[in-house]
Parts: structure tokens; C-alpha cells; sequence
């Protein structure tokens, strides 16, 4: 999905104010976000993808009820519109700043601390969507690397199913950056909910230590993140199971822009490469 077929559907959606084509676009991902006035629409890549906006209108609720610091819905259902999931959000209010790692273990402990909800959340299905990624990437990927990136998600969910955990499992954000963090005047808020499960509460500090490892995150910021949570998840001896997982997952999604951005295929082979040579001091680039 492309931006311009997202402001079709936007279009027909009519869930902002003003002209589809006059929305500004924030994010073009797995969703195509746009912002107009007081709201903020979601427009998922397809179909399949509406189990989980209704589950992140659910989460948002609970979220709210909680009084956990995080995005409000504005319309409690999905649509569906030609054959694309749409959610309407409130906008937050312009950033002060950047959000830091040491803002989202302040909302991760607090996210962490929170009973089992009423909503049913699935466990984190980390590894869920390499097939459908590599599927969209289709031969614009070498067949080879596909099958490498298939046999690497069986041998890591075999893996991290007879992992032991430290922290206690349950309600986990599931893709925790501080680029999923939006630092208001209030403070800090959290934003894209719709990875949220039930699961190992590791998953959620992974993210960061490969941060350090792959993407160039200062030591400094790493530590102040684990300061801040309270535990530095890489003395966990199951670390390096989910880290090699989540780096399994990371390349796959990159493979699905492959077909309409050469960068995209540029860096999916650069990560590929590394995980066949187990070169983990390969810088990767955020896409």
C-alpha cells in the first residue's frame, strides 16, 4: 500500500476533517497515519490486519482505565474500508522533545506492574508475520534468503517456547522504542498499541539491547534505559534466544518494501548477510 492508495481509502473512510488529501501524512508502515485537526486515522496495509486495530481499540481502553499514559481512541470500532482496517485516534499535542530510552522504562514498569486484563491479549507472536512479509516481498528477494529467514524463525520459536523467564509473565507492550513513545507536555505517553500481548516481559527490554548491539544506540542511553526499568535483561541467560528472534522478524519486515524501494532491499541484504556470517557487530539501519 502505498501513500496514495492510503488517501483512497482515507478518503472513503471520512473519519477526519477536511479533504483526504489535505490530511498530513505522519507514518507510512505496516499503517498509513494521517492527522487532520484534532484526530488521527489509521490505515492498515489489508484485511488481515483487522483482528489486531480491533484489539488495539480494546487496549487503548484498558489502557485508559488503567491510567497508564497513552494514545486515546476516538471511536471505539474499526472499519473496514475497501478492504482496509481504519482506526480514528486523538491527536496528541506537539512533542517538547525527543522521547529518550529512560522514558519508556518509566512506562514499561508501569505497564509491567499491571494485572492480567479482561481483554484477552495473545502471546507475542513475534515471528507471526515473516511469512506474510516475505510473501509481499515476493521475487524481488532472493528465494535463497527467504528460505534462510523461514528456517531461523522455526529454529527461535522452538527456542523461546522452552525459554524460562526471570520476570513474571503478562501485559507486554511488544515492540518497546522510544520511537513508540511521544513525550508531551504531560509527559511521556505511549503510542502504537496494537503489538500488545501476554507473554515473557523479557520481550519487552530485548528491544533495547539489540538497539545497543544493531542500531547504534549510545551505551550511556542503554544503561540509563536499564536503570530505569530496574534490570538489565542481557544477565538473563535467555537474551540471546529472543534477540536472534526479533533480529529474524526485523529482517523479514524490511523484505516486504523490497519491491518499490531499493533502500529497502539494500538493507534487508545487508541484515541478511550478517545473520548467515553470525557477524552481530553489523550495523543495521532503521527503515
Amino acid at each position: 500500500m502505498d501513500e496514495a492508495r492510503a488517501r483512497e481509502v482515507l478518503a472513503a473512510a471520512d473519519v477526519l476533517p477536511g479533504r483526504a488529501r489535505d490530511a498530513t501524512l505522519l507514518a507510512l508502515g505496516e499503517n498509513a497515519v494521517f492527522a487532520a485537526g484534532g484526530l488521527v486515522a489509521k490505515v492498515g496495509r489489508d484485511a488481515e490486519l483487522l483482528e489486531r486495530a480491533r484489539r488495539e481499540l480494546d487496549v487503548a481502553g484498558w489502557l485508559a482505565a488503567s491510567d497508564v499514559p497513552a494514545v486515546r481512541a476516538a471511536a471505539p470500532d474499526p472499519l473496514l474500508v475497501e478492504g482496509h482496517p481504519v482506526t480514528v485516534w486523538h491527536r496528541l499535542p506537539e512533542a517538547v522533545r525527543a522521547a529518550e530510552p529512560r522514558d519508556l522504562a518509566g512506562l514499561l514498569r508501569r505497564v509491567h506492574a499491571l494485572p492480567t486484563p479482561a481483554i484477552t491479549l495473545p502471546p507475542r507472536d513475534l515471528l507471526g508475520g515473516v511469512e506474510r512479509w516475505l510473501r509481499l516481498a515476493g521475487d524481488a528477494v532472493d528465494p535463497a534468503d527467504a528460505a534462510f529467514l523461514r528456517e531461523r524463525r522455526d529454529g527461535f520459536a522452538a527456542s523461546a517456547a522452552a525459554l524460562t523467564p526471570h520476570l513474571p509473565p503478562g501485559p507486554i507492550h511488544g515492540d518497546a522504542l522510544p520511537r513508540n513513545v511521544h513525550v508531551g507536555p504531560a509527559g511521556p505517553v505511549l503510542v502504537d498499541l496494537e503489538t500488545f500481548s501476554a507473554d515473557l516481559r523479557e520481550h519487552d527490554l530485548v528491544v533495547m539491547a539489540l538497539s545497543r548491539d544493531r542500531y547504534g544506540l549510545a551505551p550511556a542511553a542503554y544503561d540509563a534505559f536499564a536503570e530505569g526499568y530496574g534490570w538489565d535483561v542481557r544477565t538473563w541467560e535467555g537474551c540471546s534466544v529472543l534477540r536472534g528472534a526479533r533480529e529474524t522478524a526485523s529482517c523479514a519486515w524490511v523484505a516486504q518494501h523490497a519491491p518499490a524501494n531499493p533502500g529497502a532491499l539494500a538493507e534487508f541484504e545487508r541484515r541478511v548477510a550478517s545473520l548467515r556470517e553470525g557477524d552481530e557487530s553489523v550495523r543495521w539501519y532503521p527503515f
